[in-house]
Parts: C-alpha cells; sequence; structure tokens
C-alpha cells in the first residue's frame, strides 16, 4: 500500500505527463494537505523532489507550478533530444543488466496492450518508462537527468500522437510499437548502430507528428557522440 506521500509524488507525474495537469498550472498546496491526508512538510518536500526532477518549477511568492512549455524551450527540446537518445542508445547496448532488458520487454507488452484498447493514457505512460529504463540501463549519471527532463516534454508535447484521429495516425502508432520490439532486439543483439538507426527512426516518427510546434532539425547526433 503506497503511502501518502508517495502517493502524491507517483500521481503527480501521471498526471503532469498525461497532461490532467496543464503546463504552468498552479497547484494547491492546502488542498493536496487534505486530499492525501499529510501535514505541509512533507507536500514541500514532495515538491522539491519533482522540481529537482524538472516536473516543477518553485518561484518564490509564486508558488508551485508545472514546468511551463514554452518557445524557446520547445526549441532547445527538438534541438538536443536525437542527440541526449542516440547516446542514450549506445550506451544501454554496453551496460544493459539482463533484469533490465526482461523490464523493458514487460513494458512493450503492456504498451502493445494500450495500442490495442486506444488507452491514451497508458500509452503515455508505458512509453516514458520504456525509454526511462534505456536510460538506467545506459547506466550514466550525467547522462540520465538530461534523459529524463527530455521525457517530460517528448511526453506532453507528443500528447496527441497518443490518441490518433485517422487511419495514418494509427498507422503510426503501430510504427511506434514496432519501433520498441526492433529496439529490444538490438540491444539483445548487442548492435550500437542498429539502436543509434533506429533512435533516429523513432526520433523522426514523433517529430512528423509535432506539426504544431517550431521543429528545427535536430543536430545530427551521433556524430557528436
Amino acid at each position: 500500500m503506497r503511502s501518502g506521500k508517495t502517493a502524491l509524488y507517483e500521481d503527480l507525474k501521471r498526471l503532469i505527463l498525461t497532461m490532467e495537469l496543464d503546463p504552468d498550472e498552479v497547484l494547491d498546496e492546502s488542498s493536496l494537505t487534505a486530499q492525501y491526508g499529510l501535514s505541509r512538510t512533507p507536500v514541500r518536500e514532495v515538491f522539491q523532489r519533482l522540481a529537482g526532477e524538472g516536473y516543477l518549477e518553485i518561484v518564490e511568492k509564486r508558488g508551485v507550478r508545472v514546468i511551463p512549455m514554452n518557445h524557446a524551450s520547445l526549441r532547445n527540446f527538438f534541438l538536443v533530444a536525437p542527440m541526449i537518445y542516440a547516446a542514450t542508445g549506445r550506451l544501454a547496448v554496453q551496460n544493459y543488466k539482463p533484469a533490465q532488458l526482461k523490464a523493458l520487454k514487460e513494458t512493450q507488452k503492456r504498451f502493445r496492450k494500450a495500442v490495442q484498447t486506444h488507452d491514451a493514457a497508458v500509452l503515455v505512460l508505458e512509453n516514458n518508462r520504456f525509454h526511462e529504463i534505456m536510460g538506467e540501463m545506459a547506466a550514466n549519471p550525467y547522462l540520465q537527468p538530461s534523459l529524463g527532463r527530455l521525457l517530460i516534454d517528448h511526453c506532453r508535447i507528443g500528447h496527441t500522437f497518443y490518441r490518433p484521429q485517422n487511419g495514418d495516425m494509427e498507422h503510426r502508432l503501430q510504427l511506434a510499437a514496432d519501433h520498441h520490439d526492433a529496439f529490444i532486439a538490438a540491444i539483445e543483439a548487442h548492435d550500437e548502430q542498429a539502436v543509434v538507426d533506429l533512435v533516429f527512426q523513432h526520433w523522426e516518427l514523433s517529430r512528423e507528428n509535432m506539426e504544431i510546434f517550431i521543429a528545427p532539425q535536430g543536430l545530427k547526433a551521433d556524430h557528436l557522440v
């Protein structure tokens, strides 16, 4: 059974990733203390933890709000995401543990099931978990915080990707699931180049579905790592 503090932490993460809490939305500390049966101190500790992980922004005299998304942050996201994902993929191949590969496969099973049931919230969370596990496989303390921050905005920017409105969008979602299977196979085969190639294919698939945002051509990441 989750403690109130753990429940608050996990619930806020989920609500931010699934856009049930909007970017820049102010959190009501009083209502959260009442809802989770906590005093102000543990609630503020959760806020501090989530701020450190990139989910929240704490501004003196303005309170706590969900990390915003603006033109500058989106531009920076699109420029560096391929580089971070490619480096993560290479290191995942080099450093993964069998238990992590098993967890990746289990996450993919849940993702596939959510594709079939059209459960957008589960798709968002399982896709995020899939790429989190790849970050854990990479086992690099410098890279992992950057990946974590990228994944927050990737979830939020790509929100509509998991709610396909036509046949083409359905096809793209199926292709994303196929990419996940290919990632697993390439990692298991210790094929670094295949993983990096998949990173760029997977990234372009996501990027093409983010047309409402300005998406400058990403840096050719693998030349930099």
